[in-house]
């Protein structure tokens, strides 16, 4: 008993050539669609407003503790918000300082952060600026 390619398409029906067709445009317009929202995603992110690295930090005392940090701007200087975390051996955070960095391009700063208990490391958050969606 052996079948051939015409009674199976009998038995179950065949694909239309349209049916091919329009899988096909389907999914060509979806492929377009998707690259040209991720060369507008690199676009959009490959510059932003403002971004920042950390330098080094110490824990100065039981009380304090400092971190070095560079703040960049993109097209130029803009108002920006920076965070910096103190945390604690049993990772509880002990401290936060939120600071407006000067509007310098590349100018490393250091910033003072008041602890309520000995810090073992800070963390450095990054900084952001207005429509920018995440810290850098």
């Amino acid at each position: 008993m052996s079948t051939s390619p015409d009674d199976l398409a009998q038995r179950y029906g065949a694909p239309t050539r349209g049916r091919r067709t329009t899988v096909v445009v389907v999914a060509v317009v979806v492929a377009v669609a998707f690259l040209g929202w991720l060369v507008w995603a690199m676009l959009f992110h490959a510059d932003p407003a403002v971004s920042s690295e950390e330098i080094g930090h110490e824990v100065v005392d039981d009380h304090t503790a400092t971190i070095r940090v560079r703040v960049t701007y993109g097209d130029g200087p803009v108002d920006a918000t920076c965070v910096a975390r103190a945390i604690s051996h049993d990772k509880t955070v002990v401290g936060e300082q939120s600071f407006t960095p000067s509007r310098d391009d590349a100018v490393v700063q250091e910033v003072t952060l008041r602890t309520e208990r000995r810090a073992t490391t800070v963390e450095w958050i990054g900084c952001k600026a207005a429509g920018q969606p995440r810290y850098r």
